[in-house]
């Protein structure tokens, strides 16, 4: 029984005439409601023809969550008064209650990205619509850009709907609209009651946060206004916190109060989010959610919201090759979103942990994904839709290039796409898996090693990070899953079925379509739920980087994805090629077919690791200190915590088997699965790891590993050794007697360039020969050289080229002559060197007949030379061709300085009686004459001129 006194209460009642004309119209709409007017529910109703009114249709609702998607099927099934999976379903992962009468069904962005690539018409769909596109999640801004391709091009008839309370709506409007203009923008009131803010920052100032750490003092303020509001406030109080390990945390700070409190994520089991959503039982209760609960979920009874002002996003350290999760200050739509949790049933008031000045500075949306996160998995739909570039795709947000080049180089690697970024049919099978494609890539190519249930077991643990309970060992953490009882085990389980499936049921004509395929049953998000402590398998799978040298190609018989990303995510030959092993299981890199197997769990945790990140294989430097294969640095977490750069990890993180506790300490390599960067430090600190030998690494990181001579400039010198690595990591090593010499002359340039020209040997003529030519440059500018130290750097290999090919040390740079190396830089080429004595003069002769040395160090050249032998001279020298007059320093007969200046003859008409009366008397013997313009130039005193 449809229950109508609830329908005709929903505010949103209002704006349906206006959302069906627009519809009808244009086929597009862009819905703007506040929380609480029946948007998720009453919308897809009355659209799909429920309700009794307007023809019968099919929807299609896509949410950025599992949590929401569930909640929203069950509120409209309950509106109906039927059971969910009737006229009204839902689709997750890993779940789906929906069958042949199901007019509204209820997706996860993910599933419907999966459905588009199966089936790009949507058979059977009438309208779409996608709510909370405020949130930007990157499944969705794909989902809506292959939703307008698809009416575009096959469906025009099939309508769109974004829907959400704070979102961009011109945007939106202008993206759904396309060519013809923008779509129509509907609004509808919200309900009437009123919501107060109440400002409550922090007494003192706490650390802001960084990574995954919050300040504990914030949690611990957090804590107190949630009991103040228990004080002040009736009804039930919705506290919003970034992460699990904050909940958990707050939790512990509220024991004992007089409320039941209850946590509310998205790795929380099911029974319990259905439990906090269905009401309490007139108990007071206190809920502590992540943003899962920000949009779509009517939590029964709230009437206070304590908001922290942070939230959990992903991440990618391109530098690095790292992605996690990190927190941050929480856009003002998520605030105003967050504070609607606290009006939808009555007025309600919103705390907010920080200052209103603070509220101000805040960004005004969060990030679009599209432009922070790890792009692999995007590329590769986007390649599997047909347009590898992403350019046909319409967007509100472009990919930023570098990452979307990245993305494509490591699909490249890992042979799902070719070298003109096709899709391959290994490509085709990677995307239906619903995983990363690192993750995929390590299912295909681990399972034919280890066997599939394996594969698929250590897998699934890493889409999911396991709780931090289970430490940072990852064979130790696959066998705490197996024997868990706890919600993650649960899910674990369940996704571990959905793998096993997946991979062991190679389709024929895998590569014959990009869009056939996959079972309803089996659906997954291609973009893993973005929860707090688990950063899904695309918040952690990172996107190679450069940092390793080219490694040679693998053999042409070799699989095409054993030779994996190397740090830089480079092609390499026989890579990308249709089909390769995964298909048929043959032409592998060797990974020793068995050998795993008989490891036990540890060894095929290491080698699944291994092959999902090769870059991150690493190698012990000794107390928990590893450097992994792209060059990066790493850390257990807790090990050398008083080490510098390290900025203390594990304190009050809640992470266990750390440090000096850890089953990784001993071992001599690792494959990193997890790894982050906290503010500061040097190093990336381990999360999850499993120990590998090295044998495995090599064969996993296949692409990376290289040999050959090294000959490099090291602490002031030429070393030349013979060396295998993989990657940064340095396997054997010795001296070279007799290395090659254009590899010398490449390590001593390279030297020279980082220590500078000081290296050579600067004799005085050497020095003055520079200034003269830098001074032309200046004053002339071409044909004369810049010779400062970085235009000289830049050309050593011109003007040092002879003593370049000689010099094997840092000691044969130290007799290299600079003077005579420099002179080759003049241009003889124009005949103007033949008059550089003539430009650049290193002596002037004087009056007196003296020559006197110029000085070019300075901006103008400098004449430094005794009054009287200028005598009679009416004009300064000159130099450049006459164009610049040089300084004259004018001394006393004691060859200290008593007058400067550029023009002689001002000098002796306005300045030269005042010297004249001051050094007269000191300088007695010397000739002081009245017109020294008309006097006799002299090197001696007035007796020595007498004698003649």
């Amino acid at each position: 029984m449809i229950r109508r006194d609830v329908l005709e209460q929903l505010p949103v009642r209002t704006a349906l005439p206006a959302l069906r004309e627009a519809l009808d119209g244009r086929g597009a709409a862009v819905l703007c409601a506040p929380p609480g007017t029946g948007k998720t529910t009453l919308v897809p109703l009355e659209l799909a023809g429920l309700t009794g009114e307007g023809p019968g249709r099919r929807v299609l609702v896509a949410e950025p969550r599992r949590i929401a998607a569930r909640a929203a099927a069950r509120r409209m099934a309950w509106l109906l008064g039927e059971k969910v999976g009737d006229r009204v379903g839902f689709t997750v992962r890993g779940e789906r209650r929906a069958g042949p009468r199901t007019a509204v069904e209820v997706v996860t962005t993910g599933v419907l990205l999966q459905r588009l690539q199966r089936d790009p018409e949507l058979a059977g769909v009438d309208v779409v619509v996608l709510d909370e596109c405020h949130e930007r999640h990157l499944d969705a801004d794909t989902s809506a850009a292959f939703l307008l391709d698809v009416r575009e091009t096959l469906r025009p008839e099939l309508r769109l709907v974004a829907a959400s309370a704070t979102t961009d709506a011109e945007g939106w409007a202008g993206l759904l609209g396309g060519p013809d203009g923008a779509a129509p923008v509907v609004e509808a009131a919200g309900v009437s009651h009123p919501v107060e803010v109440v400002w409550a920052p922090p007494e003192r100032p706490v650390k802001p946060a960084h990574g995954m750490r919050v300040d504990p003092a914030l949690l611990a303020h957090v804590a107190a206004v949630v009991r103040r509001a228990l004080r002040e406030q009736a009804g039930d109080v919705l506290c919003f916190l970034p992460g699990v390990g904050e909940i958990g945390r707050v939790a512990g700070e509220l024991a004992g109060v007089d409320a039941e409190v209850l946590q509310v994520h998205g790795r929380a089991p099911a029974e319990v989010q259905d439990a906090v959503l269905a009401g309490g039982d007139g108990r007071r209760r206190v809920v502590l959610a992540t943003s899962v609960a920000e949009s779509s979920l009517t939590v029964p009874g709230v009437r206070v919201v304590v908001d922290s002002g942070l939230a959990r996003v992903p991440r990618t350290d391109h530098a690095r090759g790292l992605s996690a999760l990190t927190t941050v200050r929480a856009s003002r739509a998520a605030g105003r979103q967050r504070a609607g949790r606290a009006g939808r049933e009555a007025p309600g008031v919103v705390y907010r942990c920080w200052s209103e000045g603070e509220d101000g500075r805040l960004p005004a949306f969060p990030d679009p994904e599209i432009k922070v996160a790890d792009l692999t998995a995007f590329a590769l739909q986007a390649a599997c839709w047909g347009d590898p570039a992403a350019s046909g795709l319409a967007l509100l947000d472009a990919p930023p290039a570098g990452a979307l080049a990245a993305a494509r180089e490591v699909l490249t690697a890992i042979g799902a796409v070719d070298g003109a970024g096709r899709v391959t049919a290994r490509g085709v099978r990677m995307a239906r898996l619903g995983l990363h494609p690192r993750l995929a890539r390590a299912l295909l190519d681990g399972a034919p090693e280890v066997g599939v249930r394996r594969a698929a077991e250590v897998v699934a643990l890493l889409s999911e990070e396991p709780p931090r309970a289970y430490g940072d060992d990852l064979a130790a953490a696959w066998r705490t899953a197996r024997r868990g009882g706890d919600a993650y085990a649960a899910r674990w389980r369940q996704e571990v079925r959905r793998l096993t499936s997946a991979a062991g049921e190679p389709r024929a004509g895998a590569g014959a379509s990009a869009v056939a395929g996959a079972r309803d049953g089996v659906e997954s998000d291609a973009h893993a739920e973005i929860t707090e402590d688990a950063a899904g398998s695309n918040a952690q799978a990172a996107s190679a980087t450069p940092a390793a040298p080219a490694a040679p190609a693998a053999p042409a018989s070799s699989d095409a994805a054993a030779a994996g990303a190397d740090a830089g995510g480079r092609a390499r030959s026989g890579v990308g090629a249709e089909g390769g092993s995964g298909e048929g299981g043959s032409g592998r890199a060797g990974f020793g077919r068995g050998r795993a197997v008989a490891g036990g769990d540890d060894a095929v945790a290491g080698l699944i690791a291994a092959l999902a990140f090769p870059e991150r294989v690493a190698r012990a430097r000794g107390a928990g200190s590893y450097l992994m294969a792209s060059g990066t640095g790493a850390e257990l977490a807790g090990a050398g915590a008083g080490s510098t750069g390290r900025a203390g990890w594990g304190r009050g993180s809640g992470a266990s088997g750390g440090g000096a506790g850890s089953g990784l300490r001993d071992a001599g390599w690792l494959a990193v699965a997890v790894a982050d960067r906290p503010v500061a430090a040097v190093s990336a600190r381990v999360r999850l790891a499993a120990v590998i030998d090295e044998e495995t690494a090599c064969a996993a990181a296949r692409a990376l590993y290289a040999s050959g001579e090294e000959v490099r400039w090291s602490d002031g010198d030429v070393v030349a050794r013979s060396v295998t690595r993989l990657g940064a990591i340095e396997l054997v090593s010795r001296q070279l007697s007799a290395p090659d010499p254009g590899l010398v002359r490449d390590a001593v340039v390279s030297g020279l360039r980082k220590e500078g020209v000081g290296l050579l040997r600067w004799a005085p003529a050497a020095v003055s020969l520079r200034q003269r030519m830098g001074f032309l440059h200046r004053a002339l500018g071409e044909p004369w050289p810049d010779v400062s130290d970085a235009a000289l750097l830049e050309r050593a290999e011109e003007w040092l080229g002879v003593e370049l090919g000689r010099a094997r040390r840092r000691a044969d740079l130290a007799r290299v002559d600079a003077g005579q190396a420099l002179s080759r830089l003049l241009p003889w080429a124009t005949g103007d060197a033949a008059r550089f004595g003539e430009l650049a003069p290193e002596r002037i002769e004087v009056p007196s007949g003296s020559r006197v040395r110029v000085d070019y160090d300075g901006e103008q050249p400098v004449l430094a030379v005794k009054l009287q032998e200028l005598f009679g001279l009416q004009e300064s020298p000159r130099v450049a061709g006459g164009r610049v007059a040089v300084l004259v320093h004018l001394l006393s007969p004691a060859g200290r300085p008593a007058a400067v200046t550029a023009d002689l003859a001002s000098f002796w008409r306005d300045g030269y009686r005042s010297v004249r009366a001051e050094l007269r008397g000191r300088y007695p013997k010397h000739p002081w004459p009245e017109d020294p313009s008309a006097a006799e130039p002299t090197r001696h005193t007035s007796a020595r001129l007498k004698r003649g």
